[in-house]
């Protein structure tokens, strides 16, 4: 007992001070700063279990307790008129238990979108960092004031939770019913509880995966840097460069094995049989394509986990020429088959080039077009 009272001494007064509510908000922070970052626990259900009170409620708690340090109690009923309720004799500038958490969680749904507002005109933008680091310092901050403005009151005028009270209450509740009716009441309320923690805690560990897909796309970098989806390349003379970026994005929810290859294909269409839909009577024409000429110019690799994404900015060298080129990206998961197609990729990205022999062959074109 003494070495105990002894590592508690070595702590710095305002910590040992502060108020038993606010030292638990304070505790609940760091440890979802831990299960959030730290390599292992970080994939655990335990991130959204503390993450949810985490967001939903502390953030208010502490602002709640900044604002009101003074204990307050419900209304009470009037002495001299049974029924009526006299308000202003039932608090003295706090409010009760019950709206204290009514207003926690109000406060908390309220400004957590606030510091996601402001972060979004700010150079770290809504990220989970950011975010973090945000809302941990609110919350932080808040118990700071919560607690320096609960020590300028008298002990007897200070919030303080009724811990004792309301395990006292809940023992005598449940282990001492007052009747049979009680008693079963009792059963039906912890039956209740586990059946709803387990329905959550399964919900959490086994959550619903949504659709399932991958993305492919072509971006360019504009004069600014930016990465868009515009403006791409058509010109191309055999032999030069051009610069393009491949980009992948993977929703699979499980990591992924990927191969991008780059072909540029000469290609030709021939109509075939039309189809006809019989709901509406359109006619859908459908095209056979031919590829008389192929070259293979690039082939990439990467792994990705869920939810990741791999931007690739690459140049296009091609040595065939040719116009209405097919410069087309393939995209498998795992490795390359020994004859890549377009029917046989997951996912498939093109772009219709032009390709020159030289630059003489470009400026005769474009003065012919003129």
């Amino acid at each position: 007992m003494s070495d105990r009272r002894d590592t508690w001494l070595l702590l710095p007064a305002p910590v040992r001070r502060l108020p038993a509510d606010l030292a638990a908000v304070s505790l609940l922070v760091g440890l979802t700063i831990v299960v959030v970052f730290a390599p292992v626990v970080r994939e655990t259900p335990l991130r959204v279990v503390l993450g949810l009170p985490f967001v939903l409620f502390v953030p208010g708690y502490a602002f709640i307790a900044a604002l009101f340090p003074e204990a307050g109690e419900g209304p009470v009923v009037d002495d001299h008129e049974e029924g009526d309720l006299d308000v202003e004799a039932s608090r003295d500038g706090g409010i009760d238990g019950i709206e204290r958490v009514a207003l926690s969680f109000g406060l908390s749904i309220a400004v957590v979108p606030l510091i996601g507002l402001v972060l979004n005109f700010t150079p770290w933008g809504i990220r989970l960092t950011p975010i973090m680091v945000s809302v941990s310092g609110f919350t932080l901050v808040a118990v700071a004031v919560g607690a320096v403005r609960r020590w300028e009151l008298p002990e007897e005028e200070r919030f303080a939770v009724p811990y004792r009270e309301w395990w006292t209450a809940g023992r005598e509740e449940m282990l001492e019913p007052d009747d049979r009716a009680d008693a079963v009441l009792n059963v039906v309320l912890v039956l209740s509880i586990v059946l709803a923690v387990s329905s959550v805690g399964y919900a959490v560990a086994v959550p619903k995966q949504g659709e399932s897909f991958s993305e492919l796309y072509l971006l360019t970098q504009n004069e600014t840097g930016d990465l868009v989806a515009d403006d791409y390349p058509t010109e191309f003379t055999r032999g030069e460069p051009r610069e393009l970026v491949v980009g992948i994005g993977n929703q699979e929810h499980e990591p992924v094995n990927y191969s991008v290859v780059v072909l540029l294909q000469n290609v030709s269409y021939t109509s075939n049989v039309s189809r006809v839909n019989s709901a509406n009577g359109t006619v859908t024409p459908s095209f056979n394509a031919t590829i008389h000429e192929e070259e293979r110019l690039r082939t990439f690799e990467t792994t990705l986990g869920q939810n990741e994404t791999w931007i690739q900015p690459h140049s296009v060298e091609p040595t065939m020429s040719g116009e209405d080129l097919r410069l087309t990206y393939l995209l498998y998961k795992g490795e390359v088959p020994p004859e890549p197609s377009v029917d046989g990729a997951y996912r498939e990205v093109h772009l219709w080039v032009n390709v020159t022999s030289d630059s003489r062959e470009v400026l005769s074109r474009a003065s012919s077009a003129d």
